[in-house]
């Protein structure tokens, strides 16, 4: 199911009931009119929104862009200034020198609360609050608590992780098998 981030409202523009007035027809129009008005009105926030955001992701390409020149000139000055008949190297001090390491940082928490974008949380702040199960959870005998049969945020990566471990199982299973069939 796809997650729609940006719904253009009214969805139907016809679709009211009519007062009881003598000329339905113009009535019809009038509605017809004014809720393409409201659609237009929705289509032009979402396009000043999309834009914002492509206008944020410029400035941070442009950014990285210029950081990684700055990085590229001053590699380029480091490289020139070398003289490889100056620096001799042995082939001890080649053994000896530490191994390259990145400091390149690994993003985490890709998807968060903080990371969502606008219409997202905009969606997600309109949905309903779950019923207030928690406060059966004390009257329950198998310690579980109440919401997590209603809503359980963690049912899919628990589902995900059961997964991983028993198809590690079955691999290893696999192995011991191929194991005893290479001994004998």
């Amino acid at each position: 199911m796809p997650l729609v981030t940006r719904n253009i409202e009214p969805r139907h523009l016809c679709r009211q009931t009519l007062p009881s007035v003598r000329s339905e027809l113009e009535c019809v129009t009038n509605i017809t009119l004014a809720n393409v008005i409201r659609q237009l009105g929705s289509l032009s926030k979402y396009a000043e929104d999309i834009f914002g955001e492509l206008f944020t992701q410029a400035n941070t390409f442009a950014s990285r862009v210029s950081s990684l020149a700055e990085r590229v000139d001053r590699l380029q000055v480091k490289v020139t200034q070398l003289d490889p008949k100056e620096e001799e190297v042995s082939l001890q001090g080649i053994n000896t020198r530490k191994a390259f390491r990145s400091s390149t940082i690994q993003d985490q928490k890709l998807f968060d609360r903080n990371s969502l974008p606008v219409p997202v949380l905009e969606t997600y702040n309109t949905c309903d609050t779950p019923p207030p199960l928690n406060n059966l959870t004390p009257y329950r005998d198998d310690g579980k608590e109440a919401l997590k049969f209603y809503t359980d945020p963690s049912y899919f990566f628990d589902l995900w992780k059961e997964k991983m471990l028993q198809d590690t199982k079955d691999i290893m299973k696999e192995k011991r098998k191929h194991r005893k069939k290479k001994k004998k």
